[in-house]
């Protein structure tokens, strides 16, 4: 098992691939929103939300171009170029916070459906309800929004999990791959970096996060891209970490 230093105050932890499969995300979600995403549009594209949403897209689609990128037009905005757009940034993996805006509501429509629910790897529900006896806090940090965050944990194969989350963080605070989005996450939970672990399955989050101080763990799931074989310690399942007073 994993010590867990006495310091400790709290576990920041990924989502895919690390409390989640990622098949789940690539498998099921990104597909959902894909193919959903015409309809909501036509269904909610008047709501002050979704023009939000709408108008942060073609102000990225502008940035994207500046890059020397070549996405499809968003000239007049339309529904079918929004699709378009949309399907080409998903298409990419692009790390899109007006993207993920808008899949965490067509989300929010599945699973209050009930047309999806998230598989949590086994050990992550007790292991966390031990962790939290413990006193430790339990945060999340996703390139999904909060929104998808929270639907997910209150949508999951065994029941509302949102109890176990303390607080959600998404890219709102920087990239994944930044160090300074782990320093602005220590300074939100006013915690010192290093009284928090970070628990991921991409070696170059993990690099971040320890440039700006934090503790980390390399969480090895079935069906994880493999990392590069060095610098970080290893966990398979949750159960994995344990706090040294025990």
């Amino acid at each position: 098992m994993t010590d867990i230093s006495t310091q400790t105050r709290a576990l920041l932890l990924d989502i895919e691939g690390t409390v989640t499969p990622i098949s789940f995300v690539h498998d099921v979600l990104f597909p959902f929103a894909r193919n959903h995403v015409k309809e909501f549009l036509i269904q909610h594209s008047a709501e002050t939300e979704v023009q939000a949403d709408i108008g942060a897209l073609v102000r990225e689609h502008a940035v994207e171009v500046e890059n020397g990128a070549q996405p499809p037009s968003v000239g007049a905005a339309s529904i079918d170029v929004l699709v378009a757009y949309a399907n080409w940034l998903i298409d990419r993996d692009r790390k899109s916070p007006a993207l993920k805006s808008l899949q965490g509501k067509i989300w929010k429509q599945g699973y209050l459906e009930g047309t999806l629910k998230a598989p949590l790897f086994n050990d992550v529900v007790p292991s966390l309800r031990r962790l939290r006896t413990k006193g430790l806090r339990v945060a999340i940090f996703s390139s999904g929004s909060v929104l998808a965050q929270k639907l997910l944990f209150a949508h999951t194969e065994t029941g509302d999990h949102t109890d176990l989350i303390d607080t959600y963080f998404d890219t709102g605070v920087g990239s994944k791959m930044e160090a300074e989005s782990y320093r602005r996450i220590a300074q939100q939970l006013g915690l010192e970096a290093h009284a928090i672990v970070f628990v991921s399955d991409v070696f170059n989050e993990l690099t971040a996060a320890r440039e700006a101080g934090m503790k980390t763990l390399l969480c090895v799931r079935p069906g994880n891209p493999v990392q590069p074989q060095k610098e970080f310690e290893r966990i398979h399942t949750f159960s994995e970490v344990l706090p040294t007073s025990d």
